[in-house]
């Protein structure tokens, strides 16, 4: 990790990851999917004197969405999410979009298939916040309103498994035997991510 960025994985309410980026020279922080995490980034925000310019949700779903009102309220920080997200946030982004804070990227990923909103964010093009699309050993359910097996296939083998093998990944949920992998290992042990045909992996999702 470069000397100049801040990574803090945060999980204190339930089994939902928040993550804190900021770059350590400008003081500028975003935070990815408050979740129930607010009064620990607050802390941490304050302690390091950082200033929270951005707080991104990788869906719409409020268990990942829960803290941003406070976080907003507190440190005005603008809410960043997917064109069709439906949180109404001040900051709209689609594929390949890139917010630059001091000296680190945030590059959007459009990766639907758990929820039609979903993104993942890589961070300085080596660190993958993947939301509720991939978890480690596996990936998000696409049963639920606004899920799709088909986009759930797209993202992963045509977008996230185009990754490089180092880049790491750090996921929505605590569901893993550890709380964050690789591409490569991913590719290698996660058994929702093993060759499949589109329509073997529609068939293998709606599986129970």
């Amino acid at each position: 990790m470069s000397e100049v960025l801040f990574f803090r994985q945060i999980q204190e309410h339930s089994d939902n990851f928040t993550y804190l980026v900021a770059d350590k020279e400008t003081r500028e922080a975003v935070v990815v999917d408050s979740s129930y995490n607010a009064d620990v980034i607050i802390k941490i925000v304050k302690a390091q004197g950082f200033t929270l310019r951005y707080v991104i949700s990788t869906h719409g779903h409020s268990d990942h969405t829960a803290g941003n009102q406070e976080l907003q309220s507190i440190f005005g920080a603008k809410i960043v999410a997917h064109t069709l997200s439906k949180i109404n946030p001040d900051v709209t982004v689609e594929d390949r979009d890139v917010l630059q804070v001091g000296k680190v990227a945030f590059k959007t990923i459009y990766t639907p298939g758990h929820t039609a909103d979903s993104i993942c964010v890589l961070v300085d093009n080596r660190m993958l916040i993947t939301g509720d699309t991939l978890f480690v050993g596996e990936c998000g359910r696409t049963d639920m309103p606004g899920g799709n097996a088909k986009s759930m296939y797209d993202s992963l083998f045509h977008k996230i498994l185009k990754l490089e093998d180092t880049v790491e990944v750090y996921p929505g949920h605590d569901y893993g035997a550890t709380p964050s992998s690789t591409i490569g290992k991913e590719r290698a042990s996660n058994y929702t991510l093993q060759p499949r045909s589109l329509k073997d992996f529609i068939e293998f999702m709606s599986q129970p």
